[in-house]
């Protein structure tokens, strides 16, 4: 796992660890460095440097029986020196905190500036005026106990239960589940120091004792930064050094993991936990990123803030010519045409009516500037979070609803989110027939039914059992080995009962259990018939049991003779057409032994032998039933999706058939994770974006997949600029490995069942179902949001243009607007706010998966949009001119312009107010629909609060015209003149469906709006933080490669020197071997690198013999300084000469030529 001496820790915790080095014989620091090692490495440090685990107790004053002493000073000392088993949570953000990130709101901060101009404006008075198992809290090593297994599915993500042993394997770790057995353990680590401690820091918990530490001015060095803690929380039962652990007795299931696969499983686990430690950075400059990392802005948070700097900008200079041609106009026509002197007496009128200019410009500004989309937004969201509550979608982070609905691919786990996570029988050979689905139980035969029944119930885990569900409408629980359930659960499918048999049976009366291990590839129980003879019931792989069988059972229930060539026609026939479907193939079979004389139960060869084959069944995960519906609708929404899973590729690929991932005929890539590492990586193993470019693409499957490949497939795949869209990734994940691509990726689901608390804390969205379906309700409601907003925008920028050229044309004509400032206040402020809360509680339907994504780079405003827009605004604005200079004669009432200024409100104004309301009203019925679609009235009555806001919006109107009077300078209308207004509003109605005939591809003129290109969207600390974003393994490579280049280098330069002093080089060298490898070097000073093999180190590698024949192979010198850790570059370096160059060992110069970083 590499050496940890280079971290930092609190500085209070080194004056601890110094002052207490004396008392306890381990630091913190080499505990914890000890548990990052997995399996046999465990094994081999623990030896060499403490002896055993009871010379460990004995250093930490601990007995391995009783535990700690207890004594509360003793306990106190061990809280400061090793910290508490408690990981801080990360801190909430203050009310206060959320305000001020609210103000920072492009628009609200324009209307701000306004607010504040407005206000010292309004002081200004001239003169004269007035899990089923137990759960680890802490690390810890194994002292002893009885068959114990440990699930570390959390922080590995390999399904196969490990066992753990003193000798082999010891490393119990905090987050995983105990299975099975029991056992006592050592604990050696803590809360922020424990593996799911470090990982949980790295995900931010516990962030701001990294900022008090920073503040402290600690040095930094290279290694991972991560705080201990003195957190309020008590210590619990894990302070003591010893816990126990039981979880009941439990016979080894079906499906143990061999020893063999534990190993490689170790590996697999140690090797993906680094990337983990160094997914932020190793450095200082990046732990300083990390502390200070913060979320790329969402793809419509980028879009609104780009298009509100547009509308600010726009309006301002509306507001800025306002301004000066009124100034203009006013001091052109006092002082030119009228000829009137400036007069001292008269300054204070003067300044009075470049206030009034000043006011009407700020007036215009705040007309265009759309105060109403932030509500707007902020509405969509909370309304969208809320109903999505409902379908099973937890969002925890508001911004990830509507990124979901620009979301063009889906990396997806298997188990769980496409499949049910539970073992079920689909197919069964019985009787000489090949079932495909469960046989009607009439058509079995009642011998081969109770042998079936009483061999599956008797021989499994009488632990196993499956419960009645806890839901009404749920599936049943079930609890134990997963195969042995599916097999149970097929007797109860068969309408027969295991219960009754189990307890005429008990446990207790077992005779012999032959348990499952990766030797037998079986598991067998004898029992003890009424006349005294035994039976023998056997269970296992296909292939292993069915040699071992010399009859099967025929559909009569009579034993017939089973040769190898019906055993091999039966592999053709029924086993490899399950395997084809992704099935995993049991045999059950049995043998009857006569009681005299009693067989010799130890030679297992004879025992497992001659056996009679009951039934073949296949065995699957299956696929849930909604889910390829959903991958359907993904893919016509065109989304691609992604399935990353850790089985192998057979499975994965028949499950991806199964859910319409993939499909015959198409041109797609099914990968492992050692093929693709090999195909993204260059000769010095670095990652390659081109790489990953050509293959990204046509990926569909990921087979065989760390962790780690699922953040490097993610990262490359949103870093890729290869398509003209950037893509929007989502991802799935439920384990504490996945951690870091759901933090990386734009829209992180976890499983809300199956997910650790480290998987959701990444997280963005919860799915409280780990339901695969739930994630497309996401896109839609996310793509609702995105349209709502669209809407709302199209609705408001079409009132704002004419309200701002209204104001502005008005002013410079009649030196006076139409419409009045609390006027505008009400369509501006009031009536978008209801608007707001009209157009954005829009329920979404099915057909907004029927159009592709709008992806990063497409305007916020589209040309159909911005047709509609300026479309509705010059019919608004027409009717508006007419009315406001021939209105009077249409109504024969007095004409409204150029009023003294204390005049009553005029019938003529008001007239062109109600009738602006009227078109607004109407209008939103047509903002309804943003894509050119005809009937705006479609799916009206599913939005009760959009009908309820529409008609009281008329109420209201009706009120502020009769009876506003002087406050909203209203005078009464007339019914028929009320009759003009509202027919002139129904007008926008016909006036859209003209709109919607002109087609959109003619209109090449008009520009869109609110583009995300993509430099603006990443900010630069942003662009730099993903720069250095690499795996660990990408880091440890670079390193290895400088610190190679630079040995070189210097190699190179010391040969000159060297050369002079051979001779006397030669008497200094004690060693003949070193002498040898000198001499190469010093007689040939010419290197080259030889790529035609590179090993390239992987990350999932976990085969080790493949890895030991490599490293045979190519045996690069590991380190260039017995001070630095071993570092593996995959490159090979020789000396070109004719002899063969030595091989670099431990003991030859290669590996102690000085270097520095």
């Amino acid at each position: 796992m590499g050496d940890m001496t280079n971290s930092d820790f609190y500085s209070k915790n080194q004056r601890n660890e110094s002052s207490h080095g004396g008392e306890f014989g381990c630091t913190m620091e080499e505990l914890r460095s000890l548990m990052e090692l997995r399996g046999t490495e465990a094994v081999v440090k623990i030896k060499e440097t403490y002896g055993d685990t009871e010379a460990i107790c004995r250093r930490l004053k601990t007995s391995p029986v009783e535990g700690l002493p207890g004594t509360a000073p003793d306990l106190e000392k061990r809280k400061q020196i090793f910290g508490q088993n408690f990981i801080p949570p990360k801190k909430p953000k203050t009310f206060l905190q959320l305000v001020w990130e609210a103000l920072q709101d492009v628009t609200l901060i324009i209307l701000e500036i306004a607010a504040i101009i407005s206000l010292g404006l309004s002081f200004y008075h001239p003169p004269g005026e007035g899990n089923e198992g137990d759960l680890l809290p802490a690390d810890g090593l194994f002292i002893q106990g009885n068959d114990l297994k440990i699930d570390e599915s959390s922080l590995t993500g390999e399904s196969d239960q490990v066992r753990k042993s003193v000798d082999k394997d010891p490393m119990l770790l905090s987050g995983t589940h105990v299975m099975e057995g029991s056992g006592r353990m050592l604990v050696t680590a803590v809360g922020v120091n424990s593996q799911t401690g470090i990982i949980f820091t790295l995900l931010g918990a516990g962030g701001e004792e990294e900022e008090k530490k920073d503040k402290k001015g600690v040095k930094k060095g290279d290694g991972l930064q991560l705080p201990a803690t003195d957190g309020a929380a008590a210590s619990n039962a894990a302070d003591s050094a010893n816990a126990s652990l039981v979880n009941g007795k439990m016979q080894d299931g079906n499906v143990d993991a061999s020893q063999s696969k534990a190993k490689q499983q170790d590996g697999a686990a140690a090797m993906e936990m680094q990337p983990l430690k160094s997914a932020e950075g190793g450095d200082a400059d990046d732990r300083k990123k990390a502390s200070m990392h913060k979320k790329e802005k969402s793809v419509l948070q980028g879009k609104l803030t780009k298009l509100a700097v547009q509308i600010g900008k726009a309006g301002l200079v509306m507001s800025a010519i306002t301004v000066i041609i009124l100034v203009l106009y006013f001091t052109v026509d006092t002082f030119v045409v009228n000829k009137k002197p400036w007069l001292p007496e008269c300054t204070p009128v003067y300044v009075q009516y470049f206030v009034k200019f000043f006011i009407i410009g700020v007036t215009v500004l705040v007309v265009a500037v759309p105060e109403g989309l932030p509500l707007a937004v902020t509405i969509s969201l909370a309304y969208s979070v809320k109903k999505m509550m409902k379908d099973n979608n937890l969002v925890r982070h508001l911004d990830a609803c509507e990124t979901m609905g620009n979301a063009t691919a889906i990396c997806s786990d298997k188990t769980g989110t496409l499949t049910t996570n539970r073992m079920t029988v689909v197919q069964a050979y019985v009787g000489d027939v090949h079932y495909k689905e469960i046989p009607d139980p009439s058509s079995i035969n009642t011998k081969t039914m109770e042998l079936l029944v009483n061999a599956i119930a008797i021989n499994s885990a009488y632990t196993t059992k499956i419960l009645p569900p806890e839901k009404e409408g749920a599936l049943p629980r079930q609890v134990g080995n997963k195969t042995e359930c599916g097999l149970l659960g097929f007797v109860l499918d068969l309408k027969q009962d295991y219960e009754p048999v189990r307890s005429q049976m008990p446990e207790e009366k077992l005779y012999k259990v032959y348990t499952f291990n990766s030797v037998r590839k079986s598991m067998s129980t004898v029992i003890k018939l009424p006349d005294e003879s035994f039976r023998m019931y056997s269970k296992g792989a296909s292939e292993i049991v069915l040699k071992k069988c010399c009859k099967i059972l025929n559909g009569a229930g009579e034993p017939r003779v089973f040769r190898p060539r019906d055993r091999d026609e039966m592999v053709k026939k029924v086993i490899e057409p399950m395997a084809c479907d992704g099935l995993r193939t049991i045999c059950v079979a049995y043998r009857d032994f006569p009681s005299s004389p009693e067989p010799d139960w130890d030679n297992e060869n004879d025992i497992l032998n001659e056996l009679t084959c009951i039934c073949v069944v296949g065995i699957e995960d299956p696929v849930r039933p909604e889910v390829p519906e959903a991958i359907r609708k993904c893919q016509r929404a065109g989304i691609t999706v992604r399935m990353v899973t850790g089985d192998n590729i057979n499975t994965a690929r028949a499950i991806a058939i199964k859910c319409g991932i993939i499909h015959p005929g198409e041109d797609f890539l099914c990968l492992e994770g050692k093929e693709f590492n090999r195909r993204i990586r260059n000769e010095k193993g670095e990652i390659e974006q081109e790489r990953i470019d050509k293959i990204w693409p046509k990926l569909r499957v990921l087979a065989r997949s760390s962790p780690t490949d699922k953040h490097t497939l993610v990262k490359g795949i949103i870093d890729s600029t290869h398509t003209e869209q950037r893509q929007v990734v989502a991802v799935t994940g439920d384990g504490t490995n996945d951690g870091p691509a759901l933090k990386k990726a734009d829209v992180g689901f976890a499983m809300g069942i199956a997910g650790t608390d480290v998987a959701k804390e990444a997280s963005d969205i919860i799915l409280t179902d780990d339901n695969f379906s739930s994630i497309v309700k996401a896109v839609m409601w996310g793509r609702n949001v995105y349209d709502s907003i669209s809407k709302f925008l199209q609705f408001q920028l079409t009132v704002n243009v004419v309200a701002v050229i209204v104001a502005f044309t008005g002013a410079c004509i009649t030196q006076d607007s139409p419409l009045k400032a609390v006027q505008m206040l009400w369509v501006n402020l009031i009536m978008d706010t209801f608007a707001s809360l009209a157009l954005a509680t829009e329920p979404p339907t099915e057909t907004l998966l029927l159009r592709k994504p709008y992806g990063r780079n497409k305007p916020l405003i589209s040309r159909t949009m911005m047709k509609n827009i300026l479309g509705h605004a010059v019919y608004q604005l027409a009717l508006i001119f007419t009315l406001l200079f021939v209105g009077e004669k249409m109504f024969q009432i007095d004409s409204g312009r150029n009023a003294p200024l204390h005049s009553p409100p005029s019938e003529h104004y008001t007239i062109i107010f109600n009738t602006f309301v009227m078109m607004q009203l109407f209008n939103e019925i047509n903002a309804r629909k943003i894509h050119g679609e005809r009937n705006v009235f479609d799916g009206i009555f599913r939005n009760p609060i959009f009908c309820t806001i529409v008609l009281g919006t008329f109420a209201i109107q009706i009120v502020i015209v009769q009876f506003g009077g002087k406050p909203f300078s209203c005078s009464p209308l007339q019914l028929d003149q009320w009759m003009w207004c509202i027919f002139i509003g129904l007008g926008e109605l016909v006036w859209g469906q003209v709109i919607a005939t002109i087609p959109t591809s003619r209109l090449k003129f008009l520009k869109e709006a609110g583009r995300l290109t993509q430099k603006e969207e990443i900010p630069e600390e942003e662009l730099n933080e993903d720069v250095e974003e690499i795996d660990h393994a990408e880091r440890e490579l670079r390193r290895g490669q400088i610190l190679w280049f630079r040995g070189l280098n210097r190699i190179q330069t010391q040969i000159r020197v060297v050369k002079a002093f051979r001779s006397s080089l030669y008497e200094g060298l004690e060693k003949p071997e070193s002498r040898t490898s000198i001499h190469n070097f010093m007689a040939h000073p010419e290197f080259r690198i030889e790529d035609s093999q590179p090993h390239i180190p992987l990350i999932d590698d976990t085969d080790l013999e493949e890895d030991a024949a490599l490293k045979q192979n190519s045996s690069p010198p590991s380190s260039l300084n017995k001070n630095n850790s071993a570092i593996d570059s995959g490159i090979n370096l020789t000396t070109d000469t004719s002899k063969s160059a030595t091989s670099s060992s431990p003991g030859s110069p290669i590996h102690s030529l000085e270097t520095s970083l």
